[in-house]
This record gives structure tokens, sequence and C-alpha cells, in this order.
């Protein structure tokens, strides 16, 4: 039995510019902090896996005098919860009206694993309400409630780049990991992957192309599609071949190898 196991944000969708960052942003307008995330100052939090994580990241001694937040951890914590629950519904809402279009060659090669007869997950640091909208909007509600597993948000207690919800995914999957290959866009994931003993993937983006990522067995630029946008191949460690756009025969390859 095979098993491709996908990472959300950057992956099934093109999420951290065009849906993290400005949901992040209007809910801090919304709760009055004193605090516009940049592209830039985006990425450079990108590094911290978790959403909660990151917003937590700001409570500096100086930002919490700034903001007129209680100094309690626990108070505190309550707080991050309000944040990122109502950042959640912001990003939900503007999945479901179509603003985060689905990245190439994802649907073809999602359709075409099921079809085959692959066993396919989910596998994010993301919240889960986020994470099934994005997978819903991508392959429709049909394909998406085949997936045997979504793990998200925090059903572990260390995030990517720890290892531990792929090592959750073969727990909960019953699949040896030399049948698993993990499609991932980040350093962070492509560590957890690897760490967990898994062949990884990398679709890269604008602000994971210039990560590291020699563990990965292949590097796209996108899976492709055949009427639509081209991949570029960037490094390849296996035995698949892809042309213009990645197949399931080149996923197949990448288990072989």
């Amino acid at each position: 039995m095979s098993a491709l196991v996908f990472d959300c944000d950057g992956v099934l969708a093109d999420t951290e510019r065009h849906g993290h960052l400005p949901a992040f942003n209007q809910t801090f307008r919304e709760f009055g902090l004193p605090v516009q995330w940049s592209e830039e100052e985006y990425g450079r939090r990108l590094a911290i896996g978790g959403g909660k994580e990151r917003m937590a990241s700001l409570l500096t001694p100086e930002f919490v005098a700034a903001a007129g937040l209680p100094t309690d951890p626990d108070e505190q914590a309550a707080e991050i919860a309000k944040w990122h629950k109502r950042k959640t519904a912001i990003y939900t809402e503007m999945v479901a009206a179509g603003r985060l279009p689905p990245r190439p060659g994802i649907a073809r090669i999602i359709g075409a694993a099921q079809d085959a007869g692959w066993t396919l997950a989910v596998a994010s640091t993301s919240a889960e309400l986020a994470v099934r909208a994005i997978l819903d909007y991508a392959v429709g509600p049909e394909r998406a409630a085949r997936f045997a597993l979504v793990l998200a948000g925090d059903v572990v207690e260390h995030k990517k780049p720890a290892p531990d919800i792929y090592l959750l995914a073969l727990e909960r999957l019953a699949v040896p990991p030399a049948g698993v290959l993990v499609v991932e866009d980040s350093r962070n994931g492509l560590l957890a992957a690897t760490a967990a003993g898994l062949r990884c993937l990398m679709t890269v983006n604008g602000y994971t192309e210039d990560e590291d990522s020699s563990e990965a067995i292949l590097v796209v630029s996108s899976l492709g599609d055949p009427d639509g946008e081209k991949a570029t191949i960037i490094a390849n460690r296996s035995a698949a071949r892809p042309g213009a756009y990645v197949t399931l025969a080149d996923l197949e390859a990448c288990l072989a190898s």
C-alpha cells in the first residue's frame, strides 16, 4: 500500500501570503494590537510552527505593555486563543469566498492517487477548521471526504520541525514508512518528515524557494498541470523523470528510489 501525506499551507494552496498574513493583520486591527506584519516580517515568523505560536512570539515585555495585555502567562494564553479563533474565522471566510485557489497540480494528483487506490492524508500545524476548508475547496467535498486522515493544529505537543505529527500519521495510517511520500513546501516540514523516516517531495513557493532542501528526494516549483502552470525541476535525487508536470508515476518512482 502507498500513502501520500500533504502539508496544507503552501502545498494545497498558496495560503501564507494571500491568506494567513492578511487574516493575522485583520485580527490585530480588530483587537487593537499595535502590530501589522509586512510580507518580509511574516516570512521570518514562518520559521515558527503554528499560528498561536507565531502570535505568542509578539509577547515581549514591551509589546505586552504597549498593548495593555496581562502579564500572567495563563491570561496571555487565553488572549492568544481568542485572537487565533478570530483569525481562523477570517481565514476560513476567505477560503469559502474562493480567494485562495489551489496550487497547480494538486487536484489532478489527488484525483489520480485516489483513483489508483493510494491512501491520502493531511498533516498540518494549521487549525483543523482552516485545513478542512482548504481541502474542500481544493479538491471538492467528495474527494476531501475520501482522505483517510486529517491531522491539524494542536493534535501533537511538538510542532514541525519536530517529527511528531508524521509519527502520529504513520501510527494512525498503519502504513510502513517505505510506502509513504510526504509533500511539503518548507524546510520545517521537510525536517519533520525526514526525522520520521519518510521521503519528502517539496513544492516550494516564494517564501521557501531559497530554503535548504537537500534532504528532499524531489524539489519542484509546483506539481504543474498539462494545460496550466508548468513545473520547474529544482533538484531531483529520485528515479522520477518529470516533464512539464509531476505525474503519479513520478511519485511512485520517488518511493521506489
